[in-house]
This record gives C-alpha cells, structure tokens and sequence, in this order.
C-alpha cells in the first residue's frame, strides 16, 4: 500500500493530473472489479473517515492560506459560497429533473453535492500556474467556505419526510455558519496565543499542537451545533498566518498529514463504487456535469460576481476552475447512510461526473489561464522564515532562506536597515558559515540566522520581507512588509 501511495504521488505530481483521479484508481483497482477483489460497501464507515480526511484537509488549506491574498477576496468568495451555491444547486438540480428524468429529491440531492468545489483538486494543478492574487484568493476561499453551506443542503435534502421550506434552510444555514464562524476564529486566535506565549518543551511538539487545535475546532463547532468544517477552516488560516514558531516544520507536517488523508480517502472512495453497476449511469451523469459546467457554473460565478468590478477574464478562469473532487463524492454517501431512494444510484451518478469532469477540466486549466492572459504573474518569491524562540532570553532566533527570485540578492547587511534590537549574527553560503560584516552583500540561496529581541521581532521580519519584495529601496518605493504572515514562505 505505502508503495501504490508513494507512485501515486510521483505519478499525479509529474503528470499534472488531480491526485484524486490517480487514488480514485487506485481504490477501483482494489476493488470488487478490479485486481484485488476486495468487496467494501460499507457507506457509513466511508462516511466517517471521509470526515475525518475532511478536517485534516481543510487545516492543511487553512495553514496554507496567504491572508494578504484571500481577505480582499473574502466578499466574493462569501457571495460565491452561499448566493453562488443556491443558484448552482437550482439550475443543476433543473438539469437533473428536466433533462434526465430524475425525481425532485434526488435532482436536489445531486445539485447540492456537486456545487461543492475541491480545494485538493483545484490547486494540485493551480499551483503549477502563478495566477493574479485575487483569483487564487477568490478560488482558495471558497474552497474552504462552501462546504459547510453545501453539507446543511444535502443533510436537510436526504432527511426522510417533505423539504422544509426555503426560508427554514437559509436561517439553518445562516446560523450554524454563524456558529462555526465564531467558534474558528476563537479557537485559532486563543491557540495562536498559547503558542506563541509558551514555550514546548520540544519543536517536534508544535506541528502536533498545531493540528490538535484545528481538530479541537472542529469538535467545538459540531458540538455547538455550528459548521464543524468552517470552523476549523478558520482557525487554521488564523494559526497559518500567526508566525508561530517552527511553522515551515508544522507546514510540512500537515502537508504530509493531507497527502495521507487523501491518498486514504480517495483510495477507499474507489473501493466502495462497483464498476459494473455504474453503466447505465453514465449518460446522466455526463448530462448533469455539462449542465453544472457550462450552464450552472458560469451563470453562478456571474451572478455572484455581478456587485464586483472584475474582467470577464477573471470571472471565465474561475468559472472553469470550479473543479469537484473528493467532498462530493463524499457527500453522496450522506444519502445512502440515510436509506434515500435511488441512492446508490446518485452516488454512481457524482464519482462518473466528477471522475470524467476533473480529467477534462484539471489538465486544461493550465491552458485556458493562459490563453485568457492570466497565466503570468511578475513578483518576487516571499522569503522562508522560520523562528524559534529564546524563551529566557526573551528574544527570537530567525532562520532566513533567500530564494532564487528574491530581490535580497545583491543588498548588503546594513542596507536592512533592521530596528535597533535586531542583528544578523551568521550566513550559510554553499554549505560555508561565517560573520557578517555590514557590507557584506547578501546572494540568492544565502541563509540567515538574525536574533531580535522580543519587542522588535515582529518589525525585523516585517523588514526583512519588504526588502525580500522590494529591494533596498524598500521603504522609499512604498514596498512594506504587509500583512503577508507567511512563515513558509509560499
């Protein structure tokens, strides 16, 4: 299995394909149809581990969130993840009843399962494609909001018994985001706290404490009867952008905790569909996705859009990176946990559309950004930052990396201009160390160790990275250090 996961790996990262079509395989291959044999048709279990592979993948997103680029997107992403999604679960679910013949509850059921879009799919191949902030922000966003929206619509929809009215659904929905919403950003703002203010006992301690909050919000906002899953999408961007200490080594940490959580997910997705009944689900399925990509998509991106001044470059791009992947597939076992009619046969309908659509989609993302002028994007790489820190000494050691782009290359030590209080005290070049004099010229690749006191922490890193991004005229040409708060430097 470790040997499938690690080829797995390699094969969608070279590839550029979604890893969700190469895991999804993977689990078929295992499965009743497939080489393994193996017969799995437990949906609840595959209910709950897919949850559980939820959480973990959305503190990943969450830690990995540039707040700079998402918070001017936040109002649209806002209306895209719950105006956007009401029109998207209409004109899907028409499609579906209209044009295939499906009952209104299983119409609706699917039209609020595939109007989740898949963070995990979405910027597997985005990441290969440096797009304008607020695109990447807009998109990264709402990956992370609409879920929670989109599990209240199929959870009310796969109840047994009449649809509560509209009006009933959107006071639901509206307070237990509320709830949820309130619940994250506690949680992240009082565990950033702690851990900034406490010092563990070992470094390997804080990646641990760091997923333990996110999780512990997640448990908080259910138990509140709030959106679990907003609930700790919050708390992680807030934790992701606090400048913990260690950061770049728990930033690894839940990368590897995501890939596990989706190689595990996905694999196990794959071993519940049976092959050989999804034939006769094919042509709907196919019918359903063309409705959703080219009718409900665009249309819900328009419309959400409308009150915001974008290029219809911009709003195209998104309206085709609205790839699905793992949280539909998921949340078509919500029906079948739940004994609604025909629902094995939503469930067939959401993996074929969402195997078929991804593999169109993903692969030609790269392409359409291009052709539509948004596939470029000149800017200086952010600096790698990790710090560590002096707990009785009452200061911070800075562990700064120097990349390739960086406009640091060619700026001597005393053009840092660094605040009283903070110092570069060593260089590491070409595997060398040594003692910087101020006028020592800094190069690509070059890292830094600089101690600040405590008073001055935050402002020598915010220094540091605006002469990272703006050269040593920095200061002079508007260039600041921002509200980036990326330790990883992403």
């Amino acid at each position: 299995m470790l040997l499938f996961a690690v080829t797995a790996v390699r094969l969608s990262s070279r590839s550029g394909l979604p890893s969700l079509l190469v895991y999804l395989g993977i689990g078929v291959l295992m499965g009743q149809d497939g080489i393994g044999n193996i017969d799995f048709n437990n949906a609840e279990l595959t209910q709950v581990i897919g949850y559980a592979a939820l959480v973990v993948i959305l503190a990943e997103g969450g830690l990995g969130t540039k707040w700079r680029e998402i918070k001017p997107a936040l109002p649209a992403a806002v209306m895209l993840s719950l105006a956007g999604v009401a029109v998207s679960v209409g004109v899907t679910a028409a499609g579906a009843h209209y044009l295939v013949g499906l009952e209104w509850r299983p119409a609706l059921i699917i039209g609020a399962v595939v109007s989740s879009t898949d963070a995990a799919a979405v910027f597997s191949v985005l990441r290969k494609v440096p797009l304008p902030s607020r695109i990447t922000g807009i998109l990264e966003a709402e990956s992370g909001f609409n879920d929670a929206p989109v599990v209240i619509l199929v959870v009310a929809f796969s109840h047994s018994g009449p649809i509560e009215h509209w009006y009933t659904l959107l006071g639901e929905i509206t307070l237990e985001l509320a709830i949820g919403a309130a619940i994250g950003l506690a949680v992240g703002w009082l565990g950033a706290y702690g851990l900034r203010h406490v010092a563990l006992p070992a470094s390997g301690l804080y990646p641990i404490a760091v997923m333990a909050i996110a999780v512990t919000a997640y448990a908080a906002g259910a138990l509140a009867h709030g959106s679990g899953f907003l609930a700790v999408y919050l708390a992680s961007v807030i934790l992701g952008n606090a400048r913990l200490p260690h950061f770049p080594a728990t930033r690894g940490f839940a990368e590897g905790l995501g890939w596990i959580a989706q190689i595990g997910m996905f694999v196990l997705l794959g071993l519940l569909v049976t092959p050989h009944d999804m034939a006769d689900d094919i042509w709907p399925a196919l019918v359903i996705g063309l409705v959703l990509t080219m009718i409900a998509r665009p249309v819900e991106v328009m419309l959400s859009l409308l009150p915001f001044r974008m290029p219809w470059q911009e709003k195209a791009l998104i309206s085709w990176a609205g790839l699905r992947g793992a949280v539909p597939i998921i949340l078509a076992t919500i029906p079948m946990v739940g004994g609604v009619e025909d629902s094995t046969r939503i469930f067939n309908i959401v993996f074929v559309l969402v195997v078929v659509y991804t593999l169109i989609q993903g692969p030609t993302l790269p392409w359409v950004a291009r052709r539509l002028g948004l596939g470029t994007r000149d800017a200086a790489s952010d600096l790698g930052i990790e710090s560590a820190p002096l707990e009785r000494l009452r200061g911070h050691l800075l562990s700064v990396a120097v990349p390739e782009s960086s406009r640091m290359h060619g700026v001597e030590i005393g053009e840092l201009r660094l605040p009283a209080g903070a110092a570069v005290t060593l260089v590491v070049r070409d595997g060398s160390s040594f003692v910087p004099t101020p006028t020592t010229m800094l190069r690509h690749g070059d890292e830094l160790l600089v101690v600040a006191t405590d008073p001055v922490r935050d402002a020598a890193e915010r220094r540091l990275r605006a002469v990272g991004r703006g050269g040593k005229l920095a200061g002079w040409l508007g260039t600041d250090g921002g509200d980036s708060k990326d330790p990883g430097g992403r």
